[in-house]
């Protein structure tokens, strides 16, 4: 017999999402067919990602996360404050801050005055093995390392060598910087850099533009879904690598395609703080089984 499933559209600095919360609802078994029959942006919802509200034994709660294709991944930084939102929202929690459980460890989301949240995103992770990368070995970072594209992705004013600097902020990513972003054809160079060799559990890719020493403008092709119009995690990463690269300050400002987000990060010894908007865009039901 067929039934509905209530989910709420929200959105954090134009990074989109549907949320299900299987602390009201009973949720169906294979959530990332779930994922794949609501993604469509014609034909069903449409998200960068999918959220999903669970019980937790190590933090306040759980946090899942699915991709536009049904993979699961570990961490997403626009969708922490969206999350948290929710959970304030629907009188799950009206604790200043609590702890959210995801794949890469507990996140510790707390409020920032109206429709704004900070996020305590932990400690960067630098060392290859561990984001992982093959692009160099050790202790790290991994910054400014030369990487290649096939032969045949070109473009026009196309830079003679792109070199890549990688952190995981619990997701692994790789940040390029170039002169001009608007330049970059996405869609082309953001695939194979996705699934480059030198990242053998794919890797969110970010195109930096660096304006000055407290502004940096970033694009993002995410693992499993594509250009985005931000990514919390990527800003975090492009935050920090730009820091250890000493191209701005210790607190920046990332200007991307949906919004702008502030990222601070003291010292090697401090975790990396977020801070940003989030927004709930309407509620509907979905059809399942």
């Amino acid at each position: 017999m067929s039934r509905t499933l209530p989910f709420t559209k929200m959105h954090g600095a134009g990074n989109d999402y549907v949320l299900f919360d299987g602390l009201k609802v009973e949720l169906p078994d294979d959530m990332s067919q779930l994922a794949r029959d609501i993604a469509h942006r014609n034909f069903a919802v449409g998200f960068d990602q999918m959220l999903v509200v669970r019980e937790s034994t190590e933090a306040d709660f759980r946090m899942d996360i699915y991709n536009a294709d049904g993979s699961q991944v570990e961490m997403c930084g626009n969708g922490i404050r969206a999350f948290y939102k929710y959970l304030r929202d629907e009188g799950h929690t009206h604790a200043e801050k609590v702890g959210v459980e995801t794949l890469s460890g507990v996140v510790y989301p707390e409020w920032a005055g109206e429709g704004r949240v900070r996020v305590d995103m932990g400690l960067p992770i630098l060392i290859p093995e561990k984001i992982p990368t093959t692009l160099a070995t050790g202790a790290g970072p991994v910054l400014d390392v030369p990487i290649d594209l096939p032969d045949d992705v070109e473009w026009p004013g196309a830079p003679k060598e792109l070199r890549a600097s990688s952190i995981s902020m619990g997701n692994p990513h790789c940040v390029i910087q170039v002169d001009d972003i608007d330049s970059i054809p996405l869609d082309k160079v953001g695939p194979p850099l996705e699934n480059h060799v030198a990242f053998p559990n794919r890797v969110n890719v970010e195109f930096i533009e660096v304006v000055d020493r407290t502004h940096i403008r970033q694009r993002t092709f995410e693992r499993g879904t594509g250009e985005t119009l931000a990514c919390g995690s990527g800003a975090c990463a492009v935050g920090v690598a730009s820091m250890l690269r000493d191209v701005v300050d210790r607190e920046v400002e990332i200007e991307l395609r949906g919004g702008t987000l502030q990222i601070a990060w003291a010292d090697k010894n401090s975790p990396v703080w977020m801070t940003g908007p989030a927004a709930t865009v309407f509620t509907g039901e979905w059809p399942v089984d």
